[in-house]
């Protein structure tokens, strides 16, 4: 079979082949110039054994200036841990601390105070047999102490404790004192009878603080002191009081006309509760009730005359029970 090749046909045949022969000249030209410019082979390095090096131990102890080092250094062997130098690089011990300690002068190491200061003041309740001719009355305490740490304590206290006289006991006295002939200021029988008892005591009492809190405590207490008793029986009286530069003016004065007195030691005992003022503050208030027994000497009746004592109302001199209930300040 013959094939006729047109004119058209090889004329771009001619084209193509001129195409192909340009691309392989410009194509040997760029080979043979990147290889003129490659610098020439470094010489061969020693193969590196990635399973060694990662398996070797690793020295700590070497300054940072030798991760810098050259590549040759690298390849250098590396040294064996040391134990004590990993040991000086632990850090220190962690340390124990004790509770804070406050002790001075005036504080305890548990940050309470060594000294306290107290003042109050409340009522007077008579009970047993003092209740059958002792009425109720009013209280003043005051007093100061050292506290040893926040739960034990003790405080020297002075107590005034004032009571009245039941009514049926003045009026039994009254006829009493005028069957004996005793008149007034004036020469009269006496017609009004009044009458107090006053009670006051030195006493030293320990305390136990149960319970403490930010805001509130408890407390226990107790104590032994010496307790003076005097009862007074008075009659209504004139008094006059002159003034330079307003004259003379009359006033009620009470006048004894009986008095007993009596010492005794006696024991004291009772609970308490505090309020604290502020949390940052030692300041506290507190109410208490306690009862009182003092171990007065009996003395026996005698109005005769005949003994070197008058003793017309024994029960002065009877032991004597009561229950104080103050209410006051700490510091």
């Amino acid at each position: 079979m013959h094939m006729t090749i047109s004119r058209s046909s090889k004329n771009r045949l001619s084209t193509l082949f001129f195409r192909i022969a340009v691309l392989g000249v410009f194509t040997a030209a760029a080979t043979l110039g990147l290889q003129a410019e490659q610098p020439a082979a470094a010489p061969a390095q020693p193969a590196l054994n990635l399973q060694a090096s990662l398996m070797a131990p690793l020295d700590l102890s070497s300054s940072s200036s030798s991760s810098s080092s050259s590549d040759s250094d690298a390849a250098a062997p590396v040294e064996h841990f040391d134990m004590s130098t990993a040991a000086a690089l632990q850090p220190p011990p962690r340390r124990r601390y004790r509770r804070p300690n406050y002790s001075d002068s005036h504080t305890n190491p548990d940050g309470s105070n060594k000294y306290t200061f107290m003042v109050g003041g409340g009522f007077v309740l008579p009970t047993g047999g003092t209740h059958n001719y002792a009425s109720p009355g009013w209280k003043f305490q005051v007093g100061a102490g050292r506290n040893f740490n926040k739960t034990l304590g003790v405080l020297l206290q002075f107590d005034y404790d004032k009571m009245g006289i039941q009514t049926h006991t003045l009026n039994s006295q009254l006829a009493l004192y005028n069957s004996l002939g005793a008149t007034d200021q004036n020469g009269n029988p006496l017609s009004q009878l009044n009458g107090y008892i006053h009670d006051w005591s030195f006493s030293l009492d320990p305390i136990v603080n149960y319970y403490t809190s930010d805001t509130w405590g408890a407390y226990v207490t107790g104590g032994v002191g010496l307790y003076h008793k005097a009862t007074v029986f008075t009659i209504p009286g004139v008094g006059t009081y002159c003034d330079p530069y307003y004259g003379c003016y009359q006033y009620r004065a009470d006048q004894p006309i009986d008095k007993y007195t009596s010492n005794a030691f006696g024991v004291n005992g009772g609970l308490g509760f505090t309020y604290k003022l502020s949390r940052w503050s030692g300041t506290r208030l507190y109410g208490e009730a306690r009862y009182v027994w003092t171990d007065n000497s009996p003395r026996r009746y005698d109005v005769s005359g005949n003994t070197n004592y008058f003793n017309a109302f024994p029960q002065a001199s009877a032991r004597t029970t009561f229950i104080p209930v103050t209410f006051g300040i700490r510091f």
